[in-house]
């Protein structure tokens, strides 16, 4: 929508609002699938026009934050990567702001943990104007941080109306995943471990339909080209069946069934 600003956008019961420049950040590789989870979960609480306020404090109970058996400790564990790992997001204007992704905790004891975004993050947001919308119930659902990230991506892209194919060289692939520095280089073990766990649970439990194709330069790969869509009905309410089962058997239920990279 023309004119209109990411921090003006509201959330709901069943989803959240996240800005453009929190999605694909750079130097996000270490993060787990719970620590993008809780940030995630501590972005959804300070959705307002206060989070762009520097050094705002936000109060949220750690029942909240944490998922089912988790202790304090790996909680504090959690939030500890959040505040040490310094992101580079790019703005739409193409300038690139580096920042902390967490700012100030302290969790007192009654249950309630007070938190902060740092300075920059706070600024970044103020301008935002390209935003996704995320199901919380899929977000809870994925086993898979690379997948949980790609989910994010297509979110983002979904109402590009005028696009719906992408070409991405490998360290743009690797950056929009989420893959670790130094982590899966070579290309076979990038798309068994990372690309194509992601492609077949987002394709098994969200709206959207992802197909990540392989770029070649004689027999290396060069690159990808990466397209999405929306599910039409029949594919929306499978996924939706998908989403009420137990994650657990849901990689061998999934064997086979959706779009993979191929060779």
């Amino acid at each position: 929508m023309a004119g209109v600003k990411s921090i003006d956008m509201k959330n709901s019961s069943v989803s959240m609002i996240k800005p453009a420049e929190l999605i694909e950040i750079r130097g996000a590789g270490p993060l787990t699938l719970a620590d993008r989870r809780l940030f995630n979960v501590l972005l959804n609480n300070a959705w307002g026009k206060e989070i762009t306020r520097p050094q705002h404090l936000f109060t949220v109970a750690t029942a909240d934050l944490k998922q089912e058996d988790q202790t304090n400790q790996r909680l504090k564990r959690s939030l500890r990567r959040l505040q040490q790992t310094l992101v580079i997001a790019i703005q739409s204007n193409g300038d690139e702001v580096v920042s902390q992704l967490l700012g100030s905790t302290r969790i007192k004891p009654s249950g309630e943990m007070v938190y902060s975004f740092p300075v920059d993050l706070a600024e970044l947001l103020k301008d935002s104007s390209v935003f996704a919308k995320l199901d919380l119930e899929v977000m809870k659902s994925f086993t898979s941080k690379y997948a949980f990230a790609l989910y994010e991506a297509i979110s983002r892209r979904i109402n590009l109306k005028h696009k719906m194919t992408e070409e991405l060289d490998i360290d743009d692939m690797r950056e929009l995943l989420g893959v670790q520095d130094g982590k899966l280089a070579n290309y076979r073990n990038l798309r068994i471990k990372a690309i194509e766990p992601a492609i077949t649970e987002v394709n098994a439990i969200t709206p959207y339909q992802v197909v990540i194709l392989p770029k070649t330069k004689g027999r290396k790969v060069v690159g990808f080209s990466m397209g999405w869509s929306v599910k039409d009905e029949e594919n929306m309410r499978q996924a939706y069946q998908e989403l009420q089962r137990p994650q657990i058997g849901r990689k061998a239920r999934l064997e086979g069934s959706t779009d993979k990279i191929v060779d």
